[in-house]
């Protein structure tokens, strides 16, 4: 696999492709398609996927210490049992906000589950983030907006990036020994034209990356928010990335068909489909939530 040469592995066909995380104890990358209510899972050494059915829309997956899976559904976070193909609700953060679906999550270096949410009419700024661990949930205070994405964090989990999808911002957020947030600074402007900032991910050198929706690219930024590299694709609508495979070498990038008119899915007919591509540089490894 050449450097910066992106290619799909697994045509999913995804309305809206997203939250990729490579789970190490499976050794397998998992994935959801929000729209079409999907959870998938890729095994990279057989190169096959496998597919579950959620009980609606599904903005992210992520690996807990019980060795099962948390996942966020637009009625709550809930406990995913591959084995089952069962989803148990552990929590509702947004009882109040019924317009309001969860987009995007990580969990940090001290298990803390992170996730944000959004307006599914991406029109009001109604997106927060929360902050989940044991059975305590807050919202941690971050200016809402309409779409939120993210969040990721520094190696040493000192810095939270976070992302206002339809403002084209990225910002840098410090993180306090309590697990609170503290000061906020600008980290990164997507400018006109090059699409909208979508899942952050952080690798082993402290660089961001993030899928540029409608942008046909993923691009990495240095730790102070300097363009390093743009990665183009062959589809338009790029996600999120994750760092996968036993070294962490290899970056999987989920894609989306949705907002792709009749002509535009001819033009593009991987679009929705998993890449993988050599970034140059590996990932850290992930972690499990403790919820």
């Amino acid at each position: 696999m050449a450097i910066a040469d992106p290619h799909s592995v697994l045509s999913v066909g995804a309305t809206l492709g997203e939250g990729p995380v490579w789970v190490a104890r499976d050794a397998a990358l998992w994935f959801v398609d929000i729209k079409a209510h999907r959870v998938h899972r890729y095994d990279p050494v057989l190169g096959v996927g496998r597919s579950w059915d959620a009980p609606g829309q599904v903005g992210w997956i992520l690996p807990t210490a019980d060795g099962l899976f948390a996942v966020g559904l637009q009625s709550g976070v809930h406990r995913f049992d591959p084995a089952q193909g069962s989803f148990a609700l552990i929590h509702i953060p947004e009882a109040h906000l019924p317009g309001n679906r969860q987009n995007d999550a990580c969990v940090a270096p001290d298990g803390a589950l992170w996730f944000g949410s959004m307006d599914d009419a991406e029109e009001a700024d109604s997106g927060y983030f929360y902050r989940f661990q044991g059975d305590r949930c807050i919202e941690t205070g971050l200016p809402a907006v309409s779409i939120t994405n993210g969040p990721a964090f520094s190696p040493d989990g000192n810095i939270l990036y976070h992302t206002d999808t339809l403002g084209k911002r990225i910002w840098r957020t410090d993180v306090l020994d309590d697990g609170s947030v503290g000061n906020t600074t600008l980290f990164a402007k997507i400018e006109d034209g090059a699409g909208y900032p979508d899942g952050p991910t952080v690798d082993a050198e402290g660089c961001l990356w993030t899928g540029l929706f409608g942008g046909w690219a993923v691009r990495r930024y240095d730790p102070a928010g300097k363009l390093m590299r743009e990665i183009r694709f062959p589809v338009a609508n790029i996600t999120k990335i994750a760092f996968g495979g036993d070294d962490l070498r290899t970056a999987y990038a989920t894609t989306a068909r949705k907002g792709l008119d009749m002509t535009a899915l001819t033009e593009q007919p991987l679009a929705g489909d998993l890449f993988a591509f050599d970034p140059g540089v590996a990932g850290l490894p992930g972690h499990v939530a403790t919820i």
